[in-house]
């Protein structure tokens, strides 16, 4: 919950050097993300028998499969989120939230997301924020 003593952040600071996946199929899981990720300009850099690498993402199939795990990328605009989104149900991805305004966020910031199911159950969101009016 945001307060009005919350802090200014800086939200393209990156916090994160990596998540890593644990999938059950690598061939399912490479399609999925090749695709949505494509329109958010994020390129796979890695592609070995057992590990991908999409910049900061990696997927590996060599262990107890990731579940429940919600992860969210930044789109450079809201286009990007359509695209993300459309992108995902074109290549028959399961929909998990059309894209739109979603009521996250401190006061001031518009929060524009789209989720997607990837072949593990997992929550991907693409994810453009602006702020003021």
């Amino acid at each position: 919950m945001t307060t009005p003593e919350t802090p200014a952040w800086d939200w393209s600071r990156a916090i994160f050097d990596h998540v890593h996946l644990r999938v059950a199929d690598l061939a399912a899981s490479r399609a999925f993300y090749a695709e949505v990720l494509e329109p958010l300009g994020i390129p796979l850099l890695l592609d070995a028998p057992h590990l991908l690498g999409f910049a900061n993402l990696a997927i590996s199939a060599d262990g107890p499969v990731s579940s429940n795990v919600h992860v969210a990328f930044t789109a450079a605009d809201r286009a990007a989120v359509d695209a993300f989104h459309a992108a995902g149900l074109a290549a028959g991805h399961r929909d998990n939230g059309a894209p739109g305004v979603r009521d996250y966020g401190p006061p001031g910031m518009t929060w524009y997301a789209a989720y997607l199911l990837d072949p593990d159950g997992n929550n991907i969101e693409a994810v453009h924020r602006s702020f003021g009016a």
